[in-house]
C-alpha cells in the first residue's frame, strides 16, 4: 500500500484551486501524519518521544474537527465518512 503524497491529499480536499489551509485539508494532512505514525509504532514501541508528538496531533485534528462539526455539518459528515473516521 502506498502512502498518498502531502500534494495528492491537499489536492483530493481542497474546496478551490488555491485552498491550502481550510479545515478539510488541515484534517486530512493530519490524518495522514497520524496513520503514518500509527505504523512506526507497531515497530518501535517504546519511541516515547513521537508518541507524545502523536497525541499532539490527535489533540489538534479532534479540535479542528469539532470546529468543521460547529460550522459545517454537511462537510462535516462527507469529511468524516470520506476518511474513514469513527464519528
Amino acid at each position: 500500500m502506498s502512502i498518498p503524497s502531502k500534494q495528492k491529499t491537499i489536492e483530493k480536499f481542497a474546496l478551490h484551486a488555491t485552498d491550502t489551509g481550510s479545515s478539510e485539508v488541515q484534517i486530512s494532512l493530519l490524518t495522514q501524519r497520524i496513520n503514518q505514525l500509527t505504523e512506526h509504532f507497531k515497530t518501535h514501541e517504546k519511541d516515547f518521544h513521537s508518541r507524545q508528538g502523536l497525541l499532539k496531533l490527535v489533540a489538534r485534528r479532534r479540535s479542528l474537527i469539532k470546529y468543521l462539526q460547529r460550522t459545517g455539518y454537511s462537510r462535516y459528515k462527507t469529511l468524516i465518512a470520506e476518511l474513514g473516521l469513527r464519528k
